[in-house]
């Protein structure tokens, strides 16, 4: 025992000094603390940036005002200067930089407001749909003062419906609870789709590099090839919660100084305070037996191969399988029980993500969790099996590993051993 907590720490630290996972934290640790500080990043580049400067050339000589009006109630940033001069010399004002644009007003047949926006190129869609919206509420507004309609019956008539849905199965949950769920299990379903792709792959690697430099001819002789798989998969889970959490402390730190204080926790600021404790609960067991079941995956495929290069032609199939499972969950997000959702949560490789998601959000019957959950733990132990035999006469198999047909010279290799 004393030889496989050896390989757990050996592979854990050795992995946590390399430069490539000493960057990797921080960049993605800086990305976070972008993201949680782009409102103020975005206001430090507008506080910059000059103001939008739109002429208005208003041929009624009466809409102005009204205008003006209406397009301070969408956008304050927009400078508009109500000019009297000859088309072709505002053309020339817009060349030369002194306007962004200018914007003609006229009457339709119907004597409704139209307009003409001309500017040096239309790719500044904001500007021109500002503009838009704004001679559209003032056509509104002239229209139904036309018909007599008041401000408040046009509130009335314009304000949406209320529809209100009310589950009528026992237990089952609101349209709150479930807009809740539904941004936990997002996350989740996120995370534990990146830590897998992410970590898989690195115990791969390991193997390989190892094996590239011959050292597991020694390993194998002294230690035993599930002491040997499982020391890695665990020292690289290890690594894992260790990244993980420096990047939740930065991202929750930052955050909790842009919104000065979060009364009740971050669980609760983004609403998932009333969700269950059972689904904290089943987030971190499926996330477990998740990482458990590809990391074994990955680690006898990883065996097979002499070269490092060779390493993301083998894993292929096995990234495939996580892409598959993440792209059924963003579909069960808007339709959890449907049966095709259903069926797929109790296949293996498929239920972390997609039995987690139907936990969040559905109430299912325990003995459902709970074959999924016992259909998962059994996969991980004949693949632990099954992979220690591969793994034992993986190891030993040197030279260009081209097919899946490895797996039988190495379980051949690892009998006749």
């Amino acid at each position: 025992m004393n030889k496989f907590w050896i390989i757990l720490w050996h592979t854990y630290w050795a992995k946590l000094r390399t430069k490539s996972f000493i960057i990797t934290t921080i960049i993605t640790s800086l990305i976070v603390v972008g993201l949680t500080n782009i409102e103020n990043i975005i206001n430090t580049f507008d506080q910059n940036d000059q103001k939008e400067k739109i002429a208005v050339l208003d041929e009624t000589g009466e809409l102005y005002p009204a205008f003006e009006q209406q397009l301070s109630m969408i956008n304050t940033q927009l400078l508009l200067e109500e000019v009297k001069m000859e088309e072709q010399e505002l053309e020339d004002k817009v060349i030369n930089g002194d306007y962004t644009g200018y914007l003609k007003i006229s009457l339709d047949q119907e004597q409704l407001p139209q307009g003409i926006y001309k500017a040096m190129t239309v790719t500044d869609t904001q500007v021109s749909s500002q503009l838009q919206q704004g001679l559209q509420s003032l056509k509104v507004a002239i229209a139904t003062e036309s018909l007599g309609i008041t401000s408040e019956q046009l509130d009335t008539l314009f304000s949406p419906v209320k529809m209100e849905q009310v589950a009528l199965e026992q237990n089952a949950k609101t349209e709150e609870e479930l807009n809740q769920a539904r941004g936990l299990v997002y996350i989740l379903l996120f995370i534990i789709y990146m830590a897998v792709i992410m970590y898989a792959s690195m115990i791969a690697m390991e193997v390989a590099t190892e094996k590239s430099s011959r050292v597991m001819e020694i390993l194998i002789s002294s230690v035993s090839p599930v002491k040997q798989m499982f020391g890695k998969i665990l020292g690289i889970g290890l690594l894992s919660i260790t990244q993980f959490a420096v990047i939740l402390l930065v991202g929750y730190t930052s955050l909790k100084q842009n919104l000065n204080s979060l009364e009740g926790g971050m669980f609760e600021f983004f609403g998932f305070g009333q969700l269950p404790v059972a689904t904290f609960v089943y987030a971190i067991i499926f996330f477990l037996l998740g990482y458990f079941l590809f990391a074994t995956l990955a680690a006898f495929l990883g065996s097979l191969v002499s070269r490092i290069e060779d390493v993301q032609q083998m894993i292929t199939p096995m990234t495939l399988l996580i892409v598959g499972a993440f792209m059924i969950a963003m579909f069960g997000l808007s339709n959890p029980d449907s049966t095709f959702v259903t069926v797929t949560s109790f296949i293996p490789f498929f239920t972390p993500m997609i039995m987690f998601l139907r936990v969040g959000m559905l109430n299912i019957p325990f003995w459902e969790i709970g074959l999924g959950i016992g259909l998962l733990v059994l996969t991980i132990t004949a693949l632990a099996i099954f992979g220690a035999s591969v793994y034992r006469g993986g190891v030993l198999m040197y030279g260009k590993s081209s097919s899946f047909k490895d797996i039988i010279k190495a379980i051949q290799l690892s009998k006749s051993k």
